[in-house]
């Protein structure tokens, strides 16, 4: 069954669509999908747009002209804005971003303690699972302003496209859960958590000495004690940006390349987005091959090739690349009908493979119209 066109157009002009999430495994061009987005978004439909990539590669920045991105919208250079539109591109600041929230979520002083507690340096740089908490934060902060008529997300470059959706709730089961909450007790009291541990868990407290380590333990104390003002705001803040991606004005466009471990994770999410109930919009097919000469297969290119003398060696050289070339479209034709046939409701739109990669605005406009065309 051959999947329904996805009319892009109609979704970037549709102003009840407020974001736009491209979704998939890493390395599938996540990055340059959004940012020719966000472009043909402010162009063509003339609406006041930002990009979010949380891309460290910086892709987006140098294909957009811009020197660097950071955790504040800059607006970008070069976009036709004759219909009224902007694009504004900026790229996550993870520990920039949770310093942010517990700005916003407790007091100078409180905040002046987080900051300076090793456990909280640690946690907001490298653990597992901030990333993509920081950026449902950040999402939700964008989308909160209502400054914005469209909001474009490329989603971390994780291992598995599935973290984005699971790794804001493991963080924040992490932050606002039982276990931090039962640390949390002995600050409350006034007292050490390793004196309290201590005198109540005899042999336990030894153990969990013995894993983390006195000072960890005690950094981890004093986190907790000073994020005290800030428990519940975690689960909660993740929920709301969940119901958000959950809602009519959000659309997803899941982004594979014809390849079989991309196409499998792609069919993954696509299964995860239908049973969270996520408005998967259509399905995007990136660097797929295309031949002008269609009607050649590669069986009778290789054949002609073949009978040809050695004084047309070059002759019989390019139609044995034009065979290569059938062959390869065959297998990704192949290979990406896996994922729309099992989709067959989800539109599906295709991005022919480009000579070299994306680097300005104008590759993005090329970009824009084939996912149009």
């Amino acid at each position: 069954m051959v999947a329904e066109p996805l009319d892009v157009d109609r979704l970037l002009a549709d102003p009840a669509i407020r974001i736009v999430v491209c979704c998939g495994a890493g390395g599938v061009g996540k990055t340059t999908t959004a940012a020719a987005l966000g472009v043909r978004a402010a162009e063509v439909h003339g609406r006041r747009t930002v990009v979010l990539t949380i891309d460290p590669a910086r892709r987006l920045a140098q294909s957009m002209g811009l020197s660097e991105l950071d955790n504040t919208p800059r607006q970008v250079k070069g976009i036709d804005t004759e219909n009224g539109g902007e694009l504004h591109a900026m790229m996550l600041d993870m520990k920039r971003t949770f310093d942010e929230v517990v700005q916003q979520h407790t007091t100078p002083q409180r905040a002046t303690e987080i900051f300076a507690n090793p456990f909280y340096q640690a946690m907001s740089s490298t653990f597992a699972g901030t990333q993509e908490y920081m950026a449902m934060e950040k999402l939700g902060q964008l989308r909160s302003t209502d400054e914005w008529d469209l909001i474009v997300v490329d989603t971390p470059p994780s291992r598995s496209a599935l973290d984005f959706l699971d790794a804001p709730a493991r963080l924040s089961r992490f932050l606002d859960g039982r276990m931090l909450r039962l640390l949390l007790a002995p600050a409350r009291s006034g007292k050490s958590m390793f004196s309290l541990v201590t005198a109540s868990f005899g042999l336990f407290s030894r153990t969990v000495q013995k894993i983390l380590g006195a000072q960890l333990l005690t950094d981890l104390s004093g986190f907790v004690a000073a994020l005290d003002s800030m428990f519940g705001g975690f689960r909660q803040r993740a929920d709301e940006t969940y119901r958000i991606l959950q809602d009519p004005q959000t659309a997803f466009l899941l982004v594979a390349a014809p390849e079989r471990d991309a196409v499998r994770e792609a069919a993954y999410f696509a299964e995860r987005l239908v049973a969270e109930r996520m408005p998967l919009a259509g399905l995007v097919l990136n660097r797929m091959h295309r031949s002008d000469i269609s009607d050649l297969p590669a069986s009778l290119s290789d054949a002609s090739a073949d009978a040809l003398p050695p004084a047309q060696a070059t002759t019989a050289d390019a139609l044995r690349i034009h065979a290569a070339l059938m062959r390869q479209i065959e297998r990704e034709v192949r290979v990406a009908a896996t994922l729309t046939d099992a989709f067959p409701d989800v539109p599906a739109a295709s991005i022919t493979a480009q000579p070299a990669d994306v680097h300005d605005v104008d590759g993005l406009r090329t970009i824009g119209a084939l996912l149009t065309s």
